[in-house]
């Protein structure tokens, strides 16, 4: 039996550098290696478009979980990587597009399979002590790729990393113009779905963690193991998850999809398309983003005005936002609007405000009617003091999508939620309100002073 996709004759344009650069795949979580199962199925799916891909990718970064695995036997773990490299892979030329593997819970879950892991893979030994052939580096001219261990049995198991060697070799590479770090697990809960070690990284590492990425002006961190496709960036360095190669069960079923990610890299930043298994683009970004200069930006009138976008926004596009003001001197707990978007006779499907005694920007979206609103938590805001920050709306970065920065220079954040879905699903109503939510019962007014609201050029 061989597991070689589907023969597809219709090539998938690639995207490539603008200039010099490099274009890669990125795909996770198959579980497969097991002859017959459902998942060599579905990762077939999935391969049949990586090899339709026009240009080939340069390299594939493969974030871990590649084999069902969680055997306490290593022959059976043996036997399915075996599997997986030889005929799930079968299609791929290693030799000429070099695979990039991370550990997995699913395949280095303990001192056994650390040791499988390593065998059978014969990575890069140049991790830290203990961990060679686990977390290791790759440098190619000016790029360099970082591969970590979030499970090393040495610190404790899953959801804990090695930090000070992640440092130290980004610092040694400070040279590189291209730094992509590569990791199982998260850093930051996806879609919601949050738990210190099994989900994300255990909070004792996280910090450091994502402190020496920010540092060391780390693009992007790659991982999987939640069972969806997310992008989110903190402190300016984006978090993308992917876990769509095969395992059929996803989370949330009605939202996620297989899928692979195929991206370029270049003098201006990383470009990305989220492909499915038809070959259709789902989901794409261009990092950073490119945003008019402030002094082309348009002041909105205080009160009801009519919106200046409607719709719903496509996933090239966004709405950048500049809130400037004063909060009152008193202490408040109660919600203030900044800014609300409704329909007449409806209540906001927009709300951005403060509320709470800590007064933390939050914004909601409640895109269907007579359905509870989804939040998004942001920085918050001492009484008496001024701000001058930035919301951006992106609609094709899903929940991670509402981003801020809290002085017009800063770098952009993801705000904080536990939605599966973005401003993909909003349309946009017909009229704004500056200061307030809505006339009479429905009003929460904005209590400080000198409130001012810009947007960006479409």
């Amino acid at each position: 039996m061989t597991s070689d996709p589907a023969p597809l004759p219709d090539r998938i344009a690639a995207l490539t550098p603008r200039g010099d650069g490099h274009q890669f795949v990125l795909y996770g979580d198959s579980c497969s290696g097991i002859p017959g199962a459902l998942h060599e199925r579905t990762f077939a799916q999935v391969n049949a478009v990586v090899a339709r891909l026009s240009p080939p990718p340069d390299f594939i970064i493969f974030p871990g979980d590649e084999i069902a695995g969680l055997a306490a036997d290593a022959g059976e773990l043996r036997n399915q990587w075996r599997h997986w490299l030889d005929v799930e892979l079968q299609w791929l030329d290693r030799g000429k597009t070099p695979l990039w593997h991370c550990t997995g819970n699913h395949t280095a879950y303990d001192a056994m399979s650390e040791a499988v892991f390593r065998d059978t893979l014969n990575l890069p030994h140049n991790g830290p002590p203990g961990q060679e052939g686990l977390s290791y580096w790759v440098r190619h001219q000016d790029l360099l790729l970082v591969f970590v261990h979030t499970l090393w049995t040495g610190l404790g198991g899953e959801g804990h990393v090695e930090t000070a060697w992640l440092r130290q070799t980004l610092e040694q590479h400070r040279d590189a113009r291209y730094k992509l770090v590569a990791g199982h697990h998260p850093i930051f809960p996806v879609n919601g779905f949050s738990g210190d070690y099994v989900r994300e990284v255990g909070p004792e590492h996280g910090a450091a963690f994502w402190e020496a990425l920010v540092d060391n002006n780390v693009l992007a961190y790659l991982c999987s193991h939640i069972l969806a496709f997310d992008v989110q960036v903190h402190r300016g360095v984006l978090q993308i998850t992917t876990a769509g190669a095969g395992t059929a069960h996803r989370m949330p079923e009605d939202i996620e999809y297989l899928h692979c990610v195929q991206a370029a890299l270049d003098q201006h930043g990383l470009r990305y398309q989220v492909l499915d298994t038809a070959g259709l683009v789902r989901e794409q970004l261009a990092w950073p983003l490119d945003i008019a200069p402030h002094p082309s930006w348009r002041a909105l009138p205080p009160g009801v005005i009519d919106a200046p976008i409607t719709g719903r926004l496509d996933a090239t596009h966004s709405v950048a936002l500049r809130f400037t003001g004063q909060m009152a001197a008193e202490p408040a707990s109660a919600a203030q609007t900044l800014l609300s978007a409704f329909d007449p006779s409806a209540l906001a499907s927009l709300w951005i405000g403060l509320r709470g005694q800590d007064q933390r920007l939050t914004v909601t979206m409640a895109p269907m009617p007579r359905r509870s609103p989804h939040y998004w938590l942001g920085p918050t805001f001492a009484p008496g003091e001024p701000f001058d920050f930035q919301l951006l709306i992106h609609g094709g970065m899903g929940p991670g999508g509402i981003i801020c920065r809290t002085t017009p220079d800063a770098a952009w954040s993801s705000l904080a939620s536990a939605s599966p879905w973005g401003a993909e699903r909003l349309t946009w109503p017909a009229r704004w309100c500056v200061g307030h939510s809505q006339a009479g019962a429905h009003d929460r007014p904005f209590k400080g002073s000198h409130l001012t609201v810009a947007m960006a050029p479409p």
